[in-house]
């Protein structure tokens, strides 16, 4: 392999992992440690920077994605990823994420959102996902085409220039005036069972969640939310802890609630990442939105929210207005 400029500056075990996805890191780091990659024709140490310009070489490596998932995902979820592409340029792509499809696989999970788009596209040489949703959540997700625009994209989240807005259905009349502020701790913590969630504590790390209401229908919000921090669940705990749950969360939302949706239909989380606001990359300015599902819509309007009310949230694409 030629090192690139994307690449230029980069320690070799990194590079060999972004290169190799397949490959475990563990054994990488036992190629390095005997000698058996080169640069240049020398041996590499495992913390050698690299430069552009520079010849590496491997030696040959097994993939070892197949044995452990039990071979390449089936067509259908491939085909399924591909045509949820809402955006894409030389350097990003945004999908929106269907619900109940995890961003990964682990966990009993064999595929998610990034080994479903590799195996669209073998010959791309770096898929990288810019940040996180919930497999619950669905809408908006960014992937990093080049190791830069991961820089860039990571560097706009730690910044806070990158607007994330969310939809979402919630239990009772939103009061304040149609715009609440959440400004309360959050700790992950385990029950009993091994089940990971998320509690509001004194002990855990800063965390801020805004909302506004767009429409109210028969004892629920629809509300815009607009997450100022990024922690796991934080939508769901947050509004949970306000009173107005999200309609379908099966750990943190109303029984009495879910059970009203679930006899409406709605067979998931009401929480959807309707748009982004990319900034760095090259893509300051532009917004990218993620239609609203059609079931969620149908939803919404038996609840009682008014049709016109949801038109903004019905086109997938980016707007730079």
């Amino acid at each position: 392999m030629t090192v690139d400029g994307e690449n230029d500056g980069r320690r070799i075990d990194n590079f060999l992992h972004s290169e190799l996805p397949d490959i475990p890191r563990d054994r990488l780091h036992r190629l390095l440690r005997r000698g058996e990659v080169r640069v240049n024709g020398a041996r590499a140490r495992p913390g050698r920077r690299l430069r552009s310009g520079e010849a590496v070489r491997i030696p040959p490596v097994v993939s070892f994605r197949e044995p452990k998932t039990g071979g390449r995902p089936p067509p259908v979820q491939v085909r399924r990823i591909e045509g949820a592409i809402v955006f894409e340029d030389d350097r990003l792509l945004v999908l929106n994420k269907p619900s109940g499809v995890a961003v990964h696989g682990g966990s009993g999970i064999s595929y998610g959102v990034i080994e479903l788009l590799r195996a669209a596209r073998p010959a791309s040489r770096y898929l990288e996902l810019a940040h996180r949703l919930d497999r619950e959540t669905s809408g908006c997700l960014v992937v990093a085409k080049r190791r830069s625009a991961l820089r860039a994209l990571h560097e706009g989240l730690r910044r806070r220039s990158l607007d994330k807005r969310y939809v979402a259905l919630l239990g009772g009349s939103l009061r304040g005036g149609g715009r609440r502020r959440v400004d309360l701790p959050l700790d992950r913590d385990r029950r009993s069972g091994g089940e990971r969630v998320v509690r509001v504590s004194e002990a855990g790390r800063a965390s801020v969640t805004e909302l506004a209401t767009i429409a109210a229908g028969a004892g629920v919000t629809l509300a815009e939310v607009f997450p100022r921090t990024g922690r796991t669940h934080q939508i769901r705990v947050h509004c949970a802890a306000l009173g107005h749950p999200v309609a379908g969360d099966p750990k943190y939302g109303d029984r009495a609630l879910n059970r009203r949706f679930r006899s409406a239909g709605l067979r998931r989380l009401f929480l959807h990442a309707a748009s982004i606001r990319i900034a760095g990359a090259e893509l300051a300015g532009v917004t990218v939105r993620a239609a609203l599902d059609a079931d969620l819509v149908a939803i919404a309007v038996r609840a009682g929210i008014p049709e016109d009310a949801l038109v903004r949230y019905r086109r997938s694409g980016p707007d730079s207005k």
